[in-house]
């Protein structure tokens, strides 16, 4: 009916391009077969490297999950995309590293190829995952709650609504990583001025994390000893730890005050505020819990 009532061809063609967009939306996608040659090559891939090493494939046969563990043993794994013209031309490989992992290859290779490749890629970043495990067992992270294997942050918990950010190079674990405090000034301060003061006696022979410990003049709460509760405390705003996955990062200058907040929170009620004023993209305003 849509396309009777057209008063013209240019109409009547921006009609019917719009009723087909509509229909192949709408037109579940169909999965079409590969050809024989594809399956029985990946079949024999598959059994070439050993069943025991795959962890998952779909019903269509066009994502194999493979796993490894490196010589620290921890479990990792690949995820291969395969498309039609496999072996011609390579998988697309998904990982959870912190660098990219790029695949050697030629039309005459096959899955064990990968996976050595992919073995090598992880004895070449098992010092920086040492790095961040002992990190992990031996102090409060804060940030990220659940770090995934590529994660290269850690937002270390130093005292109450005080703590560390540290970005560690995955190629060169061991040595000072980008650091940055969070917390009131007067607590952060004397902090910086260790880091600023102590940099050279950096000891990359020696872990990051007891280099930390060194050069910052501190012992990191531990886990065995204290709960996380003991020096996190809630945004003053909004009540609650996390909103929207972020944790408090501003806490109020004022020593007796140090409460912290969202800054997503504070800057939204900072902006209710006729006192508070700004300069660029920097709100100053009073603390809503102590008006300092």
């Amino acid at each position: 009916q849509r396309l009777h009532s057209c008063p013209d061809l240019v109409s009547f063609l921006v009609e019917l391009k719009t009723i087909m967009e509509i229909a192949l939306k709408n037109t579940p996608e169909l999965h079409i077969p590969r050809p024989p040659e594809y399956y029985s090559c990946l079949v024999r891939d598959i059994e070439i490297l050993g069943w025991n090493k795959v962890a998952y494939v779909d019903t269509g046969l066009t994502t194999v999950k493979l796993k490894a563990e490196d010589s620290c043993g921890r479990q990792h794994l690949i995820t291969l995309k395969l498309n039609a013209k496999y072996p011609m031309d390579p998988p697309d490989c998904l990982v959870d590293f912190p660098v990219h992992f790029a695949v050697s290859w030629m039309p005459q290779n096959s899955l064990v190829d990968i996976y050595n490749q992919f073995l090598a890629a992880l004895e070449s970043l098992k010092e920086f995952w040492a790095t961040m495990d002992e990190i992990d067992e031996n102090t409060w992270v804060l940030e990220p709650e659940n770090p995934t294997r590529s994660a290269t942050t850690r937002r270390i918990a130093i005292g109450t609504n005080v703590s560390m950010n540290v970005e560690v190079d995955p190629r060169h674990p061991t040595m000072l990583p980008e650091c940055y405090f969070l917390g009131a000034d007067h607590v952060v301060n004397p902090f910086r001025t260790k880091l600023n003061n102590n940099m050279q006696l950096w000891d990359p022979e020696i872990s990051l994390l007891q280099n930390l410990k060194d050069i910052l003049e501190v012992d990191f709460p531990s886990r065995a000893v204290l709960e996380k509760s003991d020096f996190t405390k809630d945004c003053g705003i909004c009540y609650a730890y996390r909103l929207d996955g972020a944790i408090p990062d501003h806490v109020c200058d004022e020593p007796r005050c140090g409460q912290p907040f969202h800054q997503a929170c504070l800057y939204e009620w900072l902006q209710g505020l006729p006192s508070s004023r700004q300069s660029f993209n920097v709100i100053f305003g009073e603390c809503p819990y102590c008006n300092k």
